[in-house]
């Protein structure tokens, strides 16, 4: 199926899975980390050079933020292109491409929360929880729901991951970072003193350092994308990138900043509420899953044709419904085997929310929660994300 010819949200960007997008930076970063003789043009790396190149990966930093907020920055000044997430444009889905080299299709991470039965129905696979029922525990969970390895599992090149420590050893990053030599950091500062030792370590055949800072993600959806407190950690990362260029000015170094989304801002009166026990409600065999900007949907069987006359009624100007079928025949999740239980993380029905809308249930036992900056959406503002490479 065309892409084109299917009904999108207002000013869509879609998925880019060739150079201009996050995958095709993964895709390429893998081949150069599994094969001696690979360069990789998107770090301006040659076939065969010894070079160290640095990852870093800020949580949340969007191109057109970095070109408006940002515009007199360091990051931005070494801003190369842009390039679009994957769909959709979220952590979950993204951060996984970008320590895999696979897309959304193959890895099966289509949101915070995916539908897999085989687990208790919505999960939320990054902290492994079961909507409203707390940690999710089963046999053999990590090679069942995390089918791709990392990236750095069959390196030739030395690699190290530098994560928070309070997600650096958890399940999925442990999975996620295998063949990668693993260090955590508490502040900033911390994680400008590892990637300055990582880099060092590698000595003078060079290496591998993924780099992965999730502060500005936490404001911004505290406070809104463009808030204050924002503002103050973009100029934070920003003046780390400029000292690290200082301190490899000159040296066989490449520092590339990437991000996995970017953000909007939404507000309670924008958003489109599931109340428990009503009627929408009683449509759905599970509750949404994926993001509250682009949620998937379970719709029960011989429920198809009043569900869908609802969406017509209740997303008029807030979103646009799409069927999983089209999402799955429109390839936009990304190229590649797909994942075995995709279909199911898709659902029956895609709900495509417009710019500043978001949409939302409630299921018992988990406590709800108000968002200002969100993402997962289609808008530029979330899709386009920075590639900046420095110090050349």
């Amino acid at each position: 199926m065309n892409a084109t010819s299917l009904r999108w949200p207002t000013d869509a960007v879609l998925p880019d899975y060739g150079v201009d997008g996050i995958y095709g930076l993964a895709h390429s970063l893998r081949h150069w980390l599994q094969h001696a003789d690979a360069a990789c043009e998107l770090a301006g790396v040659d076939a065969g050079e010894p070079t160290s190149v640095v990852l870093l990966v800020i949580d949340g930093l969007g191109a057109n933020y970095l070109s408006s907020v940002g515009a007199d920055s360091v990051l931005a000044a070494h801003c190369k292109r842009t390039l679009t997430s994957v769909f959709p444009s979220t952590t979950a889905s993204a951060v996984t491409t970008l320590l895999t080299g696979a897309s959304p299709a193959e890895h099966g991470l289509n949101g915070w929360f995916i539908r897999d039965q085989r687990f208790g129905g919505v999960i939320a696979p990054l902290p492994l929880e079961l909507r409203g029922k707390g940690p999710l525990h089963a046999l053999h969970l990590t090679r069942r729901l995390f089918p791709q390895p990392s990236m750095f599992r069959r390196s030739v090149r030395q690699a190290v991951m530098l994560s928070p420590q309070q997600i650096a050893f958890s399940t999925f990053s442990r999975h996620h970072s295998r063949g990668a030599r693993v260090r955590s950091y508490e502040r900033l500062v911390d994680l400008e003193s590892e990637i300055v030792a990582a880099v060092r370590s590698f000595g003078a055949e060079g290496g591998f350092v993924h780099a992965y800072y999730p502060r500005l993600d936490a404001l911004s959806h505290a406070y809104g994308c463009r808030s204050t407190q924002a503002r103050g950690c973009f100029e934070h990362v920003d003046a780390l990138f400029a000292r690290l260029c200082e301190r490899f000015a000159g040296s066989p170094v490449r520092i590339l900043v990437t991000a996995d989304h970017g953000f909007i801002d939404s507000s309670p009166e924008r958003t489109l509420s599931i109340v428990p026990d009503s009627e929408v409600a009683r449509m759905l065999s599970s509750p949404l899953f994926g993001e509250r900007r682009l949620a998937f949907c379970a719709v029960r069987a011989g429920a198809e044709t009043e569900f869908e006359r609802w969406a017509a009624e209740a997303l008029r100007g807030r979103g646009v419904l799409m069927s999983g079928a089209a999402c799955l025949a429109a390839g936009l999740l990304g190229p590649g085997r797909a994942h075995s239980r995709l279909g199911e993380r898709i659902g029956t029905h895609v709900l495509l929310m417009e710019p500043g809308w978001t949409i939302v249930d409630t299921v018992e036992g988990e406590e709800p929660y108000t968002l200002i900056g969100v993402h997962g959406g289609m808008t530029a503002d979330e899709m386009y994300v920075p590639l900046v490479l420095g110090p050349m």
